[in-house]
C-alpha cells in the first residue's frame, strides 16, 4: 500500500496551514515516554515532495530492487472530487517509473484524523448514482488502460477499503462492468478489503477476492475480548488524565503471533483471501496521546511471520501478498529506509523472497 500524501494540496493548505503534508506530522512528533522513538526520520533527511518526478522514479526503482513486485495506490474520489491525485497522474505519464501498480479506493469521510479528531468530517463522502458513478469509472479508465496496471484475466484490480458504505454497490459495480466491457476488458477484479470495521457486507459474488488489512484486521476482531475491553478502558482513561502509561500499546510480536497462527479465512469465507503484512505500528505522529503503538518491533519477528505469510500464500495459490505499507510514515509503518533501520526491512523481504526462489539472486 503507498499513501500520496506527500505534496501540499489547496484542501490541505486550508484545514491544516500553508505547506501541510504528511511529513508535517512525521517531523513534529516527539517520544511520549522513555525510548519511545518517535520522531522518525527518513534516511539522509529525505523528506520528499511527490510532485518531483525524480521521486517516484527513485521510489520505483528501490522497491523493484528489493523484490517488491507493485504498489497499491491509495485512491481519494468523493463523489467527483479528487484528492491527491496529482503523484497519480504524473506517474501516468512518466514511464521511467515502471513498477506495476493498482489503486486502492480509500473510500473514507476525509475527517480531521490527522491529528485525532476523526469525527470531524471535513469531506463527506457521498456515491450519487448513474451519472456519478459512469464519471467514476470513465476516470479509472486513463489508468486500467496503462500497460503497468495490474490485471487478472482481462480484468483490472480494483480494492475498494469499505465496501459496505456503498449502499447501492450491487448497482455501482454491475455499471462499471458494462462500461469496462466496452472498452475491451472483461469485467473488473474486484477485492474488498477486511477491516477494523465491520466487514459482514464485505464479501458478495460481485467481489473477485479479499485482502487482510493488516495490523487492523487481527488488532479489532481477533485479539481476546479480556484485551480489548483494557484497551477501551485506556482510552477512556486518557482523555481524562492524559498520562501517558494510559497509551494504547500493544506488543509487536504478539500481534503478529495472532496472524499467523488465524485459521485461514479463504475457507471461511469462501472466497480468494489474499494475506497481509505489516512491518511496525505507531500513529502518534496523528494521534498523539490517542494512538496505538506497537511495541518491541523486531526485525526477526518480521523476518519469520513474513516468510510463513509467504509460505502460506504460496499454497493458496495466491498472486498476491499485500504489506502495509510502503511509506506510511505518520502510522509508522514503511520499508522506505529511516536512520534507524536504513534499508533493514527491504533486505528481509528480498531475502525471504530469494529463499522461496521468487526472487532471482543478483
Amino acid at each position: 500500500f503507498y499513501l500520496p500524501q506527500y505534496h501540499a494540496i489547496p484542501e490541505n493548505d486550508e484545514w491544516w496551514g500553508e505547506g501541510f503534508t504528511e511529513w508535517t506530522n512525521v517531523k513534529k512528533s516527539e517520544p511520549l515516554y522513555k525510548n519511545h522513538n518517535q520522531p522518525r526520520v527518513p534516511l539522509k533527511e529525505n523528506y520528499y515532495n511527490l510532485l518531483d518526478e525524480n521521486v517516484q522514479e527513485w521510489q520505483s526503482n528501490l522497491a523493484q530492487q528489493y523484490g517488491i513486485e507493485a504498489f497499491c495506490y491509495y485512491h481519494y474520489w468523493f463523489n467527483g472530487k479528487k484528492l491527491l491525485e496529482k503523484p497519480l497522474e504524473n506517474m501516468l505519464t512518466n514511464k521511467n517509473v515502471t513498477i506495476p501498480f493498482c489503486f486502492c479506493w480509500a473510500n473514507e469521510p476525509w475527517t480531521r484524523a490527522w491529528d485525532g479528531k476523526t469525527k470531524d468530517v471535513l469531506m463527506p463522502q457521498e456515491y450519487g448514482h448513474k451519472e456519478e458513478w459512469k464519471h467514476h469509472i470513465e476516470y479509472l479508465l486513463k489508468f486500467f488502460k496503462d500497460e503497468r496496471y495490474i490485471k487478472i484475466n482481462n480484468k483490472p484490480v480494483f480494492v475498494i477499503y469499505r465496501l459496505s458504505s456503498i449502499n447501492n454497490s450491487r448497482q455501482m459495480l454491475e455499471l462499471w462492468e458494462e462500461e469496462l466491457k466496452k472498452h475491451g476488458f472483461d469485467g473488473i477484479y474486484l477485492i474488498s478489503m477486511l477491516t477494523s470495521f465491520d466487514n459482514s457486507k464485505a464479501n458478495n459474488d460481485l467481489v473477485s477476492a479479499l485482502v487482510e488489512f493488516e495490523p487492523m484486521f487481527t488488532v479489532r476482531h481477533e485479539l481476546p475480548l479480556a484485551k480489548q475491553g483494557v484497551r477501551v478502558i485506556k482510552k477512556k482513561f486518557n482523555k481524562k488524565i492524559n498520562a501517558p502509561f494510559t497509551l494504547d500499546r500493544l506488543d509487536y510480536g504478539y500481534v503478529w503471533k495472532k496472524i499467523i497462527n488465524r485459521q485461514s479465512l479463504q475457507k471461511i469465507y469462501n472466497k480468494k483471501t489474499y494475506l497481509g503484512a505489516f512491518v511496525g505500528w505507531d500513529n502518534s505522529p496523528r494521534k498523539n496521546r490517542n494512538a496505538l503503538i506497537m511495541e518491541n518491533m523486531d526485525k526477526e519477528i518480521f523476518r519469520e511471520s513474513l516468510g510463513i505469510q509467504l509460505d502460506k500464500s504460496i499454497e493458496l495459490e495466491n498472486d498476491f501478498l499485500f504489506i502495509n505499507a510502503w511509506n506510511e510514515w505518520a502510522e509508522g509503518t514503511y520499508l522506505e529506509p529511516d536512520t534507524i533501520n536504513k534499508y533493514d526491512f527491504l533486505e528481509i523481504i528480498k531475502n525471504e523472497l530469494i529463499k522461496r526462489k521468487l526472487l532471482k539472486k543478483d
